[in-house]
């Protein structure tokens, strides 16, 4: 679909007919990445799959930020003509999910906030992050792989990922990478949500630790107790979804 701006967003619709649940997924990632909860919980939600701006099928040729992402996402519910729908993020899909619930609250039923944070990105790790993307763009992405990898997948095998990162241009990936590190916190502002919240995070997670969990759980007026996933990887949703499931089902069976 092309947005009212201009902007073609990839997106799955696995149909059905429970309640509305948008998915968005890590950076570097796409709409696929969910595969995990679509076979566990496609027949009894109606799973929307966005792939975010500069990520799978989705283009970026400017400058954007996670606000831009998240109208995109609602711009797909309103293709979709779905009114209100749970929306799941991971990560970097998590900035996106805080957003969509700030610029539309009367659309966002509920949250569930996986190895993500609502602070800016400390500016020692940022300048590492872009330090990193420009060793990728200079002497190729075989170089970073392994870093990237362990960073976010963990011990995950990250075999399926490794051809799609390779396939980044250079343009894209600095696109992707300015929007990731240069995003402000929203910490402050995420006292205004009240729906629903369900915060996980792994004990493991190599990018964020726990406390920024603890800190969105504390934040969140309607947050659940938070969730720890011992062992966890930063993409837990992916690494650690056999753990992850169940409390995705139990939380969105008790509230949507």
């Amino acid at each position: 679909m092309t947005t009212a701006d201009g902007q073609l967003v990839s997106y799955v619709d696995h149909g059905g007919d429970g309640p509305a649940v948008v998915l968005l997924h890590s950076f570097l990632m796409d709409a696929s990445m969910w595969a995990p909860q679509v076979e566990a919980l496609g027949d009894r939600y109606r799973l929307i799959a966005i792939d975010e701006r500069g990520h799978g099928d989705t283009p970026a040729t400017a400058p954007f930020d996670h606000w831009d992402v998240a109208r995109d996402a609602l711009a797909v519910l309103d293709e979709l003509k779905i009114g209100g729908a749970a929306v799941a993020g991971t990560s970097q899909g998590g900035f996106v999910a805080l957003r969509m619930a700030l610029l539309a609250p009367e659309r966002v039923t509920a949250l569930v906030l996986l190895g993500t944070s609502g602070e800016t990105e400390d500016e020692q790790i940022s300048a590492g992050y872009q330090q990193l993307a420009e060793v990728w763009i200079a002497q190729g992405p075989e170089t970073v792989t392994e870093a990237v990898a362990k960073i976010c997948l963990g011990d995950y095998d990250p075999s399926a990922w490794t051809p799609k990162w390779s396939e980044v241009e250079p343009g894209r990936l600095r696109l992707i990478m300015n929007a990731l590190v240069g995003r402000e916190g929203v910490l402050d502002r995420v006292t205004e949500i009240a729906v629903p919240a369900l915060v996980l995070h792994g004990t493991a997670d190599l990018a964020y630790p726990v406390a920024k969990a603890e800190a969105l759980v504390a934040a969140l007026p309607k947050a659940e107790p938070l969730v720890l996933v011992e062992g966890g990887a930063h993409f837990l949703s992916l690494t650690h979804a056999a753990d992850v499931n169940p409390h995705l089902e139990r939380f969105l069976s008790a509230t949507l």
